[in-house]
């Protein structure tokens, strides 16, 4: 998903992190379950309430395209539907605020110095949309050093995409678990550098979303983790995944690389957790990384806010979580 130039921040050593405005809270230490306040299961309202919003915003664009093409008589029920039917898709996406639910703990799938935009630290839903599990998703962009990539509006309209450091940086199974899907045939696109690239990418976001979830996801692998608990690790380089579905594959286990396929502004990482192998239909999950370095302060679980960079160490060989 597009990595958006986001300002707000917030505390690296603080125990517990909420977004403006929203009341959610992303608890950052992954022990710190039994608050009351705080569920541990998936509410159903939200679980079904993905699984219809994908359902209604699909069948309601096929039903307004269907009456496009019907008889002048059947054509404003037809229409009718489907715009109900999307209606009631768009609201279930664009909801403010998600459930209280205690995150996941998970490794870094990266690994190195990573800088977070969209992050569900700073609000939910982070990417501004519970469409495809994206509730509680984060983008990661790799920037060795602090300004260490191309800036938006420096350059071509169009930069190449090895232009930037991320670009092939190896990208890590954040916990055991089985591959229940992957694509790999999506080609690596120039980023969307400037302003006049940066709506073009908006335009074409619309047809990738009429063609399907997986021209917005581009190349990706998507991770059984078990207990209902499913990794989408998204925007993977062309002809870089090492994994098959059915595959298994342990925490560190290197399984493509950081490209700029599918619905992406410049290469980049982006992760969600979600209760299904479908993004389509999934509820998002909330999770945790327990093996970084956030901040200034070294905080060692939890997740980036917004612009702040974290650090992860790169497992060794013989490193027992590889």
């Amino acid at each position: 998903m597009p990595v958006d130039e986001c300002d707000s921040r917030r505390s690296a050593g603080d125990e517990h992190r909420q977004g403006p405005n929203q009341g959610e809270l992303i608890t950052t230490d992954h022990e710190a379950t039994g608050s009351a306040d705080v569920m541990t299961r998936l509410p159903t309202w939200f679980r079904w309430g993905s699984r219809l919003r994908g359902v209604a915003s699909t069948g309601g664009v096929l039903a307004i395209f269907i009456g496009t093409l019907a008889p002048l008589e059947a054509a404003p029920a037809i229409w009718f539907g489907g715009v109900v039917a999307l209606s009631v898709g768009l609201a279930l996406c664009l909801h403010p605020g998600g459930p209280r639910i205690a995150p996941r703990p998970i490794s870094s799938p990266v690994s190195g110095r990573w800088v977070a935009y969209n992050s569900p630290v700073d609000g939910l839903p982070s990417h501004r949309t519970h469409g495809y599990g994206q509730t509680y998703a984060i983008d990661l962009v790799y920037e060795p050093e602090s300004g260490g990539r191309p800036k938006f509006g420096n350059g071509p309209v169009f930069r190449p995409a090895n232009d930037f450091p991320g670009f092939g940086q190896p990208i890590r199974a954040p916990a055991d678990g089985r591959v229940v899907a992957v694509r790999n045939s999506a080609r690596d696109h120039g980023s969307r550098s400037s302003w006049v690239a940066y709506a073009f990418m908006w335009i074409e976001g619309m047809v990738r979303e009429l063609a399907g979830q997986r021209h917005l996801l581009g190349n990706y692998v998507i991770l059984d983790l078990g207990d209902s608990c499913y990794a989408a690790l998204v925007h993977l380089q062309r002809g870089s995944v090492t994994v098959r579905p059915g595959d298994e594959v342990h925490r560190y286990d290197v399984i493509g690389r950081c490209g700029n396929s599918g619905h992406s502004s410049e290469p980049h990482l982006h992760l969600q957790v979600m209760d299904h192998p479908w993004p389509l239909v999934a509820a998002g999950l909330p999770f945790t990384f327990v093996d970084v370095e956030i901040g200034k302060a070294g905080t060692t679980t939890g997740l980036p806010a917004n612009e702040e960079a974290m650090n992860a160490a790169q497992p060794v060989p013989g490193d027992w979580r590889r």
